[in-house]
């Protein structure tokens, strides 16, 4: 098998597995729990989370545990929106997670934001200037991804925060794809927020960060106990947080080399399907793209049917999304891009991991041509 679908989930790291389990086993306690069990809980955490700050960046106290990429999405953009609504406006993208459209989407319906999403090019790149003249007195928040999570186009998010500071907007960023492929200092990029996913990182599903600059206040999402400053109620994963700093951890010291590493692959396997593939087009940015993501179309075919015949042939993939997976619409990302209904549905996404080959990439690029042939084959 040769699994090349990292953007979607990746293993859980074995170092990780290995310092989550006494937290799992005899050091269990609740970290409110006032006797000595729960106080050795809530020591871990704050060492966890003060782990998570040294590879941010950032302050501990500005470190939020939530249960995923999905949840801390959620908690940025209405805890921030509802905590300083201004003008109830907020300005996005169209190619953004579901997590974060829908979230604009409840303000909109239930506390009467507007939402402006900002045109992008054919390669998913944010039309800087629209953002500049759609930025008002009234905006609220600014969210962008950072990398796209389905054609691996990297936005300029430090352009995005110099326009939206000007104009004195909060800006946060959905970086769950970027993680341990781009660095990701927030002092450097000067976000306000930022939002994080364990599972893409080696550390177990159901863990996630979200960095909220220090004093932007932000209106919780749950309400409970009162846990994380108050800000996110609901009783801590000790266990989960220590993997998840510790899989950051290590993916923030390999960054560079495993960048350089998966650049060269991505490339020689984007190369390949190109040649190798008549029609084969390549989706999003050519240069500013994730270091492990390809994705293409491949027109005049079904990209599910695609994905059948690669998977006959041992490589797994996905069309985009995981999050979107079952659904028989093309990708709304694709779509905003400018792709024609009938050529996004043949759309697939290739996203390498840690344990990648150049064997694997060779295998997969002819897997790739046998694919196409075998469903034209079947379409005539």
């Amino acid at each position: 098998m040769i699994y090349l679908d990292a953007a979607a989930t990746t293993p859980v790291r074995r170092e990780v597995l290995e310092a989550m389990w006494p937290y799992l086993t005899g050091n269990f306690g609740n970290p409110s729990s006032r006797h000595s069990l729960g106080e050795q809980a809530a020591e871990t955490l704050a060492a966890a989370r003060a782990s998570v700050a040294r590879s941010l960046g950032s302050r501990a106290s500005e470190i939020i545990f939530t249960s995923g990429g999905t949840e801390a999405d959620n908690l940025a953009i209405k805890g921030i929106a509802l905590a300083t609504p201004r003008g109830r406006h907020i300005v996005t993208t169209p190619i953004e997670h579901e997590a974060v459209l829908e979230s604009c989407d409840y303000l909109r319906r239930h506390h009467g934001f507007r939402v402006s999403q900002i045109t992008v090019d054919h390669a998913g790149r944010i039309d800087l200037e629209e953002l500049g003249s759609t930025l008002t007195a009234e905006t609220t928040l600014c969210s962008v991804m950072l990398a796209n999570n389905e054609v691996g186009t990297i936005q300029p998010i430090d352009r995005i925060v110099q326009i939206a500071h000007a104009g004195n907007v909060p800006v946060h960023t959905d970086a769950v794809q970027a993680a341990g492929s781009l660095p990701l200092n927030v002092r450097f990029m000067d976000v306000d927020a930022m939002t994080l996913a364990g599972h893409k990182l080696g550390a177990p599903k159901g863990t996630g960060v979200l960095y909220l600059r220090g004093r932007l206040p932000a209106e919780p999402v749950l309400h409970g106990g009162g846990q994380e400053r108050g800000r996110r109620s609901g009783t801590e994963n000790v266990a989960g947080a220590v993997g998840f700093a510790l899989a950051l951890e290590l993916a923030t010291k390999s960054q560079q080399e495993r960048a350089r590493h998966l650049r060269a692959l991505r490339d020689e396997l984007i190369h390949g399907v190109l040649d190798g593939v008549p029609d084969a087009v390549l989706t999003g940015d050519v240069q500013d793209r994730l270091p492990n993501s390809a994705s293409f179309c491949f027109p005049g075919t079904s990209g599910e049917s695609v994905l059948l015949q690669l998977e006959e042939r041992g490589v797994l993939c996905s069309s985009g999304s995981a999050c979107a997976a079952g659904s028989d619409q093309p990708s709304h990302v694709l779509l905003s891009m400018g792709f024609a209904p009938e050529v996004a549905q043949t759309a697939v996404r290739f996203t390498l991991g840690d344990t990648t080959t150049r064997e694997q990439i060779q295998s997969s690029i002819r897997a790739v041509q046998e694919a196409c042939a075998a469903v034209h084959a079947i379409g005539s």
